[in-house]
């Protein structure tokens, strides 16, 4: 599920935060860091799972329709088609996800089943509804395709629930954007082949990427004052007290791995530092940090610095 930018960016953030708090126990702030991280993986769930009671709460309300004592023709033989939408079962019956929600305890929505209610609300009342129930028949990829734009125009915007997500977990505000992101990429990938044994995204790729996260951490925070000397004369403009703190986070970051990390090339590292100053420093910190970034990659690559093994790493 997490891509090495996702770890990236939740160090920096780690990083920034120890600035802002002035906090010297690394040990707490590694297990902070690691611990958050795993949570994600809650979110991830409990985004998926909302899916699964958005399709149960409508079929609920057919099920009290049909059984009015004066239900009208269109409620006793409704258009089932949300309720029966291939992509929502798949979900509904993954045993992994089932599993998951109920050993770690997460259905959330059992008790706050008003923000089901609420986004239930809008999907029946949007256009893409009314064009998806315009029939009564549709293929694996349109019924994906609809959830995927459910997903994406009306449930990862929607203010209620971010108001909720917030309350719940503060680190999760942060988190959304990347937990919506591996959701929407999940969905893209399921196909009318997978049965409920589907596997779910791991919340680490591999082994490496856990130890990625703890090095990235530890190499940078334990290192931050040497680097911090290094970014001072790049900079004839500014002062480091002017640099912002996520910025300075980011440079120190990517020193890190031009010097620690043997196997990352420095484009690599330069241009992950570059998108993730673009999302969420300032509108200029982009083009600042590849300027100092570039003047260090190249006195270490002339004075022999750069620890970099293997072909092509320079």
């Amino acid at each position: 599920m997490l891509t090495r930018r996702h770890i990236r960016v939740k160090v920096m953030q780690s990083l920034y935060s120890i600035a802002q708090t002035q906090s010297e126990n690394i040990e707490k702030e590694e297990k902070f860091l690691l611990f958050s991280i795993d949570k994600m993986y809650d979110l991830f769930l409990i985004n998926l799972q909302l899916l699964v009671e958005i399709k149960k709460q409508a079929a609920d309300l057919i099920e009290k329709s049909q059984k009015k004592h004066l239900a009208t023709s269109e409620e006793k033989n409704p258009n089932t088609k949300f309720v029966n939408n291939t992509l929502l079962v798949l979900l509904e019956k993954n045993l992994q996800l089932k599993d998951e929600i109920d050993n770690k305890r997460l259905n959330c929505w059992e008790l706050d089943d008003e923000y089901v209610s609420i986004l239930w609300k809008e999907i029946k009342e949007s256009d893409l509804y009314t064009t998806y129930m315009s029939t009564k028949v549709s293929t694996f990829k349109e019924d994906r395709d609809f959830i995927l734009d459910v997903f994406k125009e009306i449930i990862a915007p929607n203010d209620k629930l971010y108001e909720y997500i917030e309350d719940k977990k503060l680190t999760w505000v942060d988190d959304l954007p990347l937990v919506n992101t591996s959701i929407i990429k999940m969905l893209r990938k399921i196909k009318s082949s997978h049965d409920e044994t589907m596997s779910l995204p791991k919340l680490y790729k591999d082994v490496e990427d856990k130890k990625f996260a703890r090095d990235i951490f530890r190499k940078t925070t334990l290192n931050a004052s040497e680097f911090s000397k290094e970014i001072d004369g790049k900079t004839p403009n500014w002062d480091q007290d002017r640099i912002a703190e996520l910025d300075k986070a980011i440079i120190k970051m990517a020193i890190c791995e031009f010097v620690k990390f043997p196997s990352i090339p420095v484009k690599v590292t330069i241009n992950e530092y570059l998108e993730i100053a673009k999302e969420y420093s300032t509108p200029k910190s982009s083009i600042f940090i590849n300027g100092i970034l570039d003047k260090i990659s190249k006195e270490y690559l002339e004075s022999g610095k750069l620890n970099k093994v293997g072909r092509g790493l320079m």
